[in-house]
């Protein structure tokens, strides 16, 4: 039973964490809030509630959870705080006993946030205790709630606008492939997804908020179908029928998943990108094997130069990781060598942070954070070259731009099709662009480098 009272008048303030699957969440916290009649408190306003969505991918992320939590609780000391996302469900107890935390609550739990913060409130504002066995802590910190991984089993649908003109559509949740580094099976479950009817429907309601560009998110997307006995290549064919979607955007998908299949359709779909993001993480199969990855370098490279063979213009992006427990400097030439030999367009580098209970910590041979650092350097110059070559190619060309909105007297920004950054001048930019699809000829670079200049075809 929600007491709709509690929340009329209250104040909230967001904050995100990880990735863009956890900005899509808490969105919908905050869209599911609003319809409760909570506000969102501008910057400089007290707020009366506090919502924490967390990321645990790294020892960093799980420093930064901590240090924002900090920071949330001395800016607001009456606010009431909920704190949620991987690192509150890996840690809840941990999460809980830092001062300012009221509630806390795991991955199957924040499918139900209205009714856990209804009840925590309830019971605040009445200074009672709860008499359920459910409820940890609370003498010495706040409340949490979350049940093991194995009994993740809760889907909270999710599509959402971020702070772009895209809109994020959560297809997936979790994962099965537990790679040796990797907690986010322990945080999210195991891989778990809503029917293609019900994403149809969501991707329908974005275009009647005026949604253009869908971005399809997930954990591990490419195994969406666990649940309802469908396959991703058919959720992909019928949301290419909803044509007031103007543009489909596929997030990280595994190589092993990415099928030759989607990889045609994508190349001849009406709205599906040529924009792919693939997870390679090393490109040593030595160490794939120590990772537990279910692809070789073969396999990568076959999926990479068949998107190439039929959108020779698509945008890849590649996550690689550096300074894996195992990866010797051989491994290391190696991965570098086959990146190099390789048509992407950018890689996403992070080093190899050890995190507990995962079983790359059982692999000998340790790499010094110093090297790692080392090897990231390369590996991102390397990104620099490739992405500067890729936008220098299309100089001169013709280009279709979603833009977005900006402020007054400031340039416009928009992504092409292959999702190269533009620039449209402030002098040419106007309030009507913003949302819309205009056709512009591709221009230099501009003065940090990081868009093409653009004009206006008339």
């Amino acid at each position: 039973m929600i007491d709709t009272s509690i929340f009329q008048g209250k104040k909230a303030k967001f904050y995100t964490l990880g990735c863009k699957l956890n900005f899509s969440e808490t969105s919908t916290f905050a869209r599911s809030l609003e319809e409760m009649g909570v506000t969102e408190a501008e910057k400089s306003e007290p707020a009366d509630l506090c919502l924490i969505n967390t990321c645990s991918v790294t020892g960093e992320a799980d420093h930064k959870c901590r240090q924002l939590i900090h920071r949330v609780a001395r800016e607001n000391p009456e606010a009431f705080m909920v704190v949620t996302g991987c690192y509150a469900q890996l840690e809840s107890a941990t999460v809980a006993k830092i001062p300012g935390v009221n509630l806390v609550l795991g991955s199957n739990e924040k499918a139900n946030l209205i009714q856990y913060l209804n009840d925590a409130w309830s019971l605040r504002l009445h200074h009672a205790q709860p008499d359920t066995a459910e409820l940890d802590g609370g003498k010495d910190g706040g409340y949490y709630h979350h049940v093991k991984t194995k009994d993740i089993k809760s889907f909270q649908p999710s599509c959402s606008r971020g702070n772009r003109t895209r809109y994020f559509l959560k297809v997936q949740d979790g994962c099965d492939y537990f790679c040796t580094y990797c907690t986010i099976p322990y945080a999210r479950g195991f891989s778990r997804n809503p029917s293609i009817e019900s994403l149809v429907d969501q991707a329908r309601q974005t275009a009647r908020e005026g949604g253009k560009e869908i971005v399809i998110t997930g954990v591990n997307i490419g195994d969406f179908g666990k649940t309802t006995h469908e396959r991703f290549i058919d959720l992909v064919k019928a949301l290419d029928q909803v044509e007031e979607i103007k543009r489909y955007r596929i997030s990280s998908l595994e190589p092993d998943l990415l099928s030759d299949e989607l990889i045609d359709y994508c190349a001849h779909s009406r709205a599906f990108m040529p924009h792919f993001h693939i997870p390679l993480q090393s490109g040593s199969d030595r160490v794939l094997k120590l990772m537990h990855r279910r692809y070789d370098s073969k396999l990568f490279a076959h999926k990479i130069n068949l998107i190439k063979e039929n959108m020779p213009d698509a945008f890849i992006g590649v996550d690689v990781m550096v300074g894996c427990r195992g990866e010797h400097p051989e491994d290391f030439e190696d991965c570098y060598n086959f990146l190099d030999s390789l048509p992407v367009t950018q890689l996403h580098v992070f080093p190899y942070s050890e995190r507990p209970g995962t079983s790359a910590l059982s692999i000998p041979y340790i790499v010094d954070e110093k090297e790692k650092k080392n090897r990231s350097k390369r590996l991102l110059q390397l990104s620099e070259r490739k992405t500067h070559d890729f936008y220098s190619a299309h100089i001169g060309k013709e280009a279709e731009v979603l833009f977005e909105r900006t402020a007054a007297n400031k340039p416009m920004h928009g992504f092409t099709r292959n999702y190269i950054r533009v620039e449209l001048p402030a002098s040419n930019a106007k309030e009507e662009y913003d949302n819309e699809i205009i056709r512009v000829r591709l221009g230099g670079f501009n003065l940090r480098q990081d868009a093409l200049k653009a004009e206006v075809i008339s």
